[in-house]
C-alpha cells in the first residue's frame, strides 16, 4: 500500500484501466471490487491518512453516536468502543482495510481536473502528475464543499461563524450565545451538546423538522433512496439520504425537545452586527453562528468533461454518468449512505469490466 505523496510520484505518467478518486466509503469499496474483477487500477486520495471524511469529524462525535455506519465488503468492523472518537474507529478500520486488501491508495494526491485524454482514454492531472485511464470512478463525497448560505448583513456580523465542516466539539462554545442553522442531523447533534455548556443556544431552519418516530426499516430505505435517485436521473443536484427521512427521535432527541433546546424558530431574515433579526422585528443576539446546512458533491474537477445537466446536476444511470459511459460516480446521490456506496462500488466494477471486455473484443488485432 502506498501512503505518501513520494511514493505516487514513482507512478507519475502511468496507464491504468480505472483512476478512483477518493479513498472514503465509496472509493474503498470500488477499489475492493475493482481488485476481485482483475483491473488495473490505483486510488488518489486528498486526504493525511487513511478514513475519508471520517479523519475530519469533531472529537466529540464518539463512535456509538454514529448513525448508520455500515461495514465495507470483505472486512466487518467489529468490537469498537463506542465512547472513542469515530474518526479514530473509522481511520483505523479504513487503515486496516487498505492493508488487508493490498489496495494501492497513494495520497496525499489533489486531483485538480480531468479532460479529455489521447486515444479515447482519460487525462487525470494532479498535484503529483499525470495518469492516463480508460475509466474513472469519482468518488470525491462532499466533504470538501461546506455548503454556506448567504443572508443579508452577513459580512456584518462581528462574532464568529463557522460550519460543521470546522466544528471542533462544544468546549469552545462555553458561555457563548449561539445560533445553530440548518435542520439535519449534524445541527440536532451540534445543538444538543453546545446547550449544555452554552449561555444560550437557538436553533433555525429554513423549514419546519420532520422527526421520525418508530423504525426504519428496508422498505422505508428503499424509499428513501428512490427519492434521491429520481432528482439524479433528472439531473437535479442531489439531496442526501437523510434529508428524505427525517431526524431519528431517540431518547437524546426527545429529551431536547422536552428541554426546550430542539424549539426551532424560522429562519431569520438579516444578520446584523450583534446576532440576527426577523421581519416581524424580533432579534436575538450571538456572539457565533454556526452553520450546520449540510455539503454539496465535490464534482468541480469533472467540468472539462461536460457532464453537467441544465438543472445543475449529473444524471447518472446506476452509477453511470449519462453523457459519458467512461465516467461512474459512487457516494453521489443515492449511493451516498454507506451501505449505498458498498453496492455502487460493485456495481461500477461490473459496468466497467463489462465496458473494457466490449472495448477489447472490438480493437481489431494488427
Amino acid at each position: 500500500m502506498w501512503h505518501t505523496g513520494a511514493d505516487a510520484d514513482a507512478y507519475v505518467g502511468v496507464a491504468v484501466d480505472v483512476v478512483v478518486i477518493g479513498a472514503g466509503q465509496a472509493g474503498l469499496s470500488s477499489a475492493y471490487h475493482l481488485t476481485r474483477a482483475g483491473l488495473d487500477h490505483v486510488v488518489l486520495d486528498h486526504a493525511p491518512r487513511p478514513g475519508g471524511a471520517w479523519q475530519f469529524r469533531w472529537p466529540s462525535l464518539t463512535y456509538g453516536k454514529v448513525h448508520g455506519m455500515h461495514a465495507l465488503p470483505g472486512m466487518e468492523l467489529t468490537g469498537a468502543d463506542p465512547l472513542r472518537p469515530s474518526s479514530e474507529v473509522v481511520g483505523e478500520y479504513f487503515a486496516a482495510y487498505e492493508d488487508r486488501f493490498g489496495l494501492r491508495v497513494l495520497r496525499p494526491v489533489d486531483v485538480s481536473a480531468v479532460r479529455e485524454g489521447d486515444g479515447g482514454r482519460l487525462r487525470v492531472e494532479t498535484s503529483a502528475g499525470v495518469w492516463s485511464a480508460r475509466t474513472l470512478i469519482n468518488a470525491t463525497g462532499t466533504w470538501d464543499r461546506p455548503f454556506w448560505p448567504r443572508y443579508p448583513g452577513q459580512e456584518t456580523f462581528r462574532g464568529r461563524q463557522l460550519h460543521t465542516a470546522d466544528y471542533p466539539g462544544p468546549r469552545e462554545f462555553a458561555g457563548a450565545r449561539v445560533i445553530v442553522v440548518g435542520g439535519g442531523t449534524s445541527a440536532v447533534q451540534h445543538l444538543l451538546e453546545i446547550a449544555e455548556v452554552a449561555a444560550e443556544t437557538t436553533w433555525v431552519t429554513r423549514r419546519p423538522p420532520v422527526f421520525r418516530d418508530g423504525g426504519f426499516g428496508e422498505a422505508e430505505g428503499r424509499a428513501a433512496v428512490a427519492l434521491v435517485d429520481e432528482r439524479v436521473r433528472r439531473g437535479l443536484p442531489p439531496q442526501s439520504v437523510v434529508s428524505v427521512t427525517g431526524l431519528p427521535l431517540n431518547e437524546a432527541v426527545r429529551a431536547g425537545l422536552a428541554s426546550g433546546v430542539l424549539d426551532r424558530r424560522p429562519v431569520f431574515d438579516r444578520i446584523t452586527a450583534t446576532g440576527a433579526a426577523w421581519a416581524d422585528g424580533s432579534r436575538v443576539d450571538a456572539d457565533v453562528i454556526l452553520w450546520a446546512t449540510g455539503f454539496r458533491a465535490a464534482v468541480d474537477h469533472l467540468a472539462p468533461l461536460r457532464l453537467r445537466e441544465p438543472g445543475g446536476g449529473i444524471r447518472v444511470e446506476g452509477t453511470r454518468a449519462v453523457r459519458d459511459e467512461r465516467i461512474h460516480l459512487v457516494g453521489y446521490g443515492p449511493s451516498a449512505s454507506t451501505i449505498g456506496a458498498n453496492r455502487a462500488g460493485g456495481a461500477a466494477a461490473r459496468q466497467i469490466r463489462r465496458l473494457l471486455t466490449r472495448e477489447r473484443t472490438a480493437t481489431p488485432v494488427p
